[in-house]
């Protein structure tokens, strides 16, 4: 299924109807504010379980929680004071911070086991915002991309690769084709994993 959702006012009844799908276990590709995520409930296995095999990803890789605040990452986070500084300055944008895993027991075994770090998100989209409040917890995401890696960001080259393997995608327009910022945070020092999207000209030497 292909709905096209307002980017900068999104229509509820449109929104309500992608929380559903999540809900039940689906799988949507959404659009952020730099590019397009594959996600699904963070509490769903079955769904996690279903974005690893569309992206081939090994179980040890990176993922990273969607939040729509600060509110909801202290139950998936450690988070220091000088990290939540840093966040509190620069959320929400086009960063993924990585902070130290909390135990997440609530959360299924695939996403918890042997992982000390998370990746958190809170993107400066409204649609993405309007997701995750809707939902009411974290959306699990990984960024859209080719086998190779490369990123898909053309509503139309994503629809023709993803339409059978996944069971929504919102087409919405993004600003900007490059990834999040990645900054670790799990230190006093914050450090610059990733040059993306987003000023990171602070925490370079």
């Amino acid at each position: 299924m292909v709905i096209k959702i307002h980017p900068v006012n999104p229509e509820p009844r449109l929104i309500g109807k992608a929380v559903d799908v999540l809900r039940a276990g689906g799988v949507v590709i959404y659009p952020t504010d730099t590019v397009y995520g594959m996600g699904c409930s963070a509490e769903d296995k079955k769904a996690i379980e279903k974005i690893y095999l569309i992206k081939r990803q090994r179980q040890d890789k990176p993922f990273s929680f969607v939040c729509s605040d600060l509110k909801h990452i202290s139950e998936y986070a450690h988070v220091s004071n000088a990290a939540f500084k840093v966040m509190k300055h620069l959320i929400p944008g086009p960063y993924t911070f990585i902070l130290p895993a909390a135990k997440m027991k609530q959360l299924p075994k695939i996403l918890v086991s042997k992982r000390k770090t998370v990746g958190i998100r809170v993107p400066d989209s409204p649609i993405t915002q309007a997701l995750v409040k809707e939902l009411g917890h974290p959306i699990l995401s990984t960024s859209v991309s080719f086998e190779s890696g490369e990123l898909v960001n053309d509503p139309y080259t994503i629809i023709e690769k993803f339409k059978n393997q996944v069971e929504m995608i919102i087409d919405g327009d993004i600003p900007t084709s490059e990834p999040s910022s990645v900054i670790d945070l799990t230190d006093e020092t914050p450090k610059v994993v990733r040059v993306g999207a987003g000023d990171v000209s602070m925490f370079l030497p």
